[in-house]
């Protein structure tokens, strides 16, 4: 698996199972029914670091970003966003791209990494823990799951 720095033409790649994966409505905390031009703007924002992994063949099967959580002062402490196309996942994707995006985080002069709103059921709780994020704090039933019903959202750390 090859991960990269992102280009302009990676987005009709990344599209298609960052569509699937918002709409579904299970891990993000965004519009299940945001536009293809909202959803750029929203992952590919200028500011950015965006990369992509590709398997051998050359398709894209995951992305993440790092940008500042926060500006001025606290512009040090960074946040984060990955997805993995549900076709590939359990292939140690995510966690490669997270290793990325951490090694890159520290590399880039942040001091932390903040993750604002992690679905309490997500997952990918377990692989932020094993990584060594910590949970600040949940807010309680503050994400309407269509399966589980009202959960909460994890304010999750870890130090660089």
């Amino acid at each position: 698996m090859l991960i990269r720095e992102a280009v302009v033409d990676d987005w009709p790649r990344i599209w298609p199972f960052w569509h699937l994966i918002v709409a579904a409505g299970e891990t993000y905390a965004w519009d299940p029914d945001t536009s293809e031009d909202d959803a750029r703007a929203l992952w590919m924002a200028p500011g950015k670091r965006v990369f992509v992994a590709e398997d051998a063949s050359g398709a894209v099967v995951g992305s993440a970003y790092v940008t500042p959580n926060y500006g001025g002062p606290a512009a040090d402490v960074a946040n984060a966003g990955f997805m993995v196309d549900p076709d590939h996942a359990g292939k140690g994707i995510g966690r490669a791209l997270a290793e990325h995006v951490l090694r890159t985080a520290e590399a880039d002069g942040y001091r932390a990494m903040v993750f604002n709103a992690v679905v309490e059921t997500n997952p990918a709780v377990k692989l932020w823990t094993s990584l060594g994020f910590s949970i600040l704090g949940t807010i309680p039933d503050a994400f309407a799951h269509p399966t589980h019903g009202r959960v909460g959202l994890h304010v999750m750390h870890r130090s660089l």
